[in-house]
Parts: structure tokens; sequence; C-alpha cells
């Protein structure tokens, strides 16, 4: 039994995917890199993934199948995930070496002790294209280090500061027995990815180290801005799958209940803002009926978010209103550099 599962989805991956590939080879035979051929035609995805495999059997394995976009990818990844712990890192990104090996061994010392930890915190930077100072996304204020803990020791998290996919390895057999399956055809998964499995949740450890580097900067991107909005679409259906997914009143521990809601304010808020950015009134529809939505499902919680900060400001009416929208949110842009 491997010790890490990593699944790496690509679609038309050819020209970045190698740089990706290389940074995990350093786990060596306790780890193995599974890439996922998500159906590319546009160029040598799945030879060069065979080609990876062939060069290190044991270590990478290449699994094609039809298109089904990044969720399914993911989906394939752990259905095929022998491994003790599993991580998803996108075919753009790579891994540091040094936080790597960290890593490897803390999971290691866990194994041979026989412990149970269900997730793993590390730290991320966001890899933005042109940026010389590169921002660090760190966890040293919301978790303890250096100990296993719960919930109920989760301490402050600032703005910006989520668990995101890049920051989290998670027990495969956790991912599996909660039944967690990603959307088809369908972009933004990687917030249920996190979200779904956090009532499953009871170990955690955080490292602090710079692990995962998140790039930034292709025009194509899924988190560029103006992709963002003509798949807003998608960020709505996401947002709704989300609410649907759990009633909060019902999630007994506090701070766990209290993470998850404000999950998902910044995914109302992020819904809210694109369709301010689009400047179209169906969009604006749109936004308007997913917060019905939210009220609907639970109006406790839509009260909540309408009452805070950014609930309050991305639904402040007329031009003011989205002008004071638009301006938070480029401000906060600038400081988290997020796309």
């Amino acid at each position: 039994m491997k010790l890490l599962s990593i699944a790496i989805p690509c679609y038309n991956s050819a020209a970045y995917m190698r740089r990706c590939i290389d940074s995990l080879l350093g786990g060596g035979e306790q780890v193995e890199i599974l890439i996922v051929d998500d159906g590319s035609t546009k160029d040598n995805t799945l030879q060069i993934a065979n080609e990876y495999e062939a060069r290190y059997p044991g270590i990478c394995r290449a699994i094609h199948q039809e298109n089904g976009g990044h969720g399914e990818a993911v989906n394939t990844g752990l259905k095929n995930a022998s491994g003790v712990y599993f991580k998803v890192v996108d075919s753009d990104d790579q891994v540091d070496a040094e936080a790597y090996q960290k890593i490897l061994s803390l999971l290691s010392a866990f194994q041979e002790k026989g412990s149970s930890l269900d997730m793993l915190i590390s730290n991320f930077v966001y890899d933005k294209e042109g940026e010389k100072n590169k921002k660090a996304i760190r966890y040293r204020t919301a978790m303890p280090r250096g100990e296993v803990f719960g919930w109920e020791d989760i301490g402050y998290f600032g703005l910006g500061h989520y668990i995101l996919m890049h920051s989290v390895i998670y027990r495969t057999q956790l991912l599996k027995d909660c039944g967690l399956s990603l959307p088809r055809h369908t972009f933004y998964v990687d917030n249920i990815f996190v979200y779904y499995p956090l009532p499953y949740v009871k170990t955690m450890y955080y490292l602090d180290v710079d692990f995962y580097r998140y790039y930034i900067g292709r025009e194509d991107q899924s988190v560029n801005e103006q992709v963002m909005i003509g798949r807003i679409e998608q960020q709505f259906t996401i947002t709704r799958l989300m609410i649907d997914y759990y009633n909060l009143d019902q999630i007994p521990e506090p701070k766990l209940r209290n993470y998850m809601a404000r999950y998902l304010e910044i995914m109302m808020t992020i819904s809210s803002i694109l369709a301010i950015l689009s400047g179209e009134r169906e969009n604006m529809k749109k936004k308007r009926d997913l917060w019905l939505y939210l009220k609907k499902k639970d109006e406790a919680l839509y009260r909540r978010f309408r009452r805070r900060f950014l609930g309050w400001g991305v639904n402040l009416p007329g031009k003011g209103g989205r002008f004071v929208a638009v301006t938070g949110y480029r401000i906060a842009q600038k400081m988290f550099k997020f796309n």
C-alpha cells in the first residue's frame, strides 16, 4: 500500500504537465502519481502520461477516460487510489520539494504509530505570473501547530484564509466512506472537494510549510476573471449544491458549523460579485434568485449573511452599491492576488 496517492487531472495539459509531475517524483516509492487524462484531443497529454508510466513504473500511472470534466477526473483518481492519503494537484501547479519531504515524513510517522489522521493542512502560495512577491496563505492564527487537534481547537481564520483544495490532504478512506462524488462537466468543484467531507473530519494536523504552488496567469485558466464570468452559471450551480448538502443547524460542533457557514458566505459573495462584474441584467437576476434560494432553504442563514459585511456589500442597491461592491473586490484582489 502506498502512503500517498496524488491525482493530477489533465485536459490538453501537454504544455505544462511535465513541470507538475516532475515536482512530485521526489516522493519516490511512497507515492503513486495518478495522471488522469480527461479525454484530451488537442495535444499529446495522453502520450506524456504514458511516457511517465513507462519511465516510472510503480510510481506513475496513466489513466485515460472520456471527457467528464475536472470533477470526474478527481473521482477517477479517488477510485484508483491505493494510498492511505489522497491529494489533488492540478496539472499547471507544482509543489515545493523541501516541504514535500516534510509532509511525507509526517504522514509516514503517523502510519508507523498506527495513528489516524483525517486531514493534513499545509500552506499554499499564489504563484501569480509576473508577480515578484508571491502571496502565501498560512493558517497560523487558525490552527495549533505541532499537534493533532479537532474542530474545538480551531482559532481565528483571517479574511481570505479558507481551507482550499491546495492546502488539504485527506485520508483516502474518509473520502470514500463519506461518499464524495464530484459533478461531471462542471468547473469549480474544488470547493465541494474541500467542503463536503468536513463534517466527517475528526482529527487534523497543521504543518506550517509552503507546500503547494498555485499557478495563476493563463488566459484560459478557470480562475481567470473573464472566464469565471463566462461560466457564472456553473459558479451558481456549485453554490446551490453546497447550500443543499447540509442543514448547518444540525452540525453539532459550533466551530465547524461556523466555519462551514463562512465558506458558504464567501461562495455567495463570489457568485454575486461575478454577476455584478458581468454588467448583465440576466446575471443580476440569477444573483437575486441565488439569494432567494438560500432564503428558502435556510432563512436564518440568509439573514445572517445579509447582516454581515460581505452579504450587505454585494446587495447594496443601484450603481453606487455596485461600485462599492466592485471596489471592495478589487482591493481584496490586490491583497490576496487570487486571480
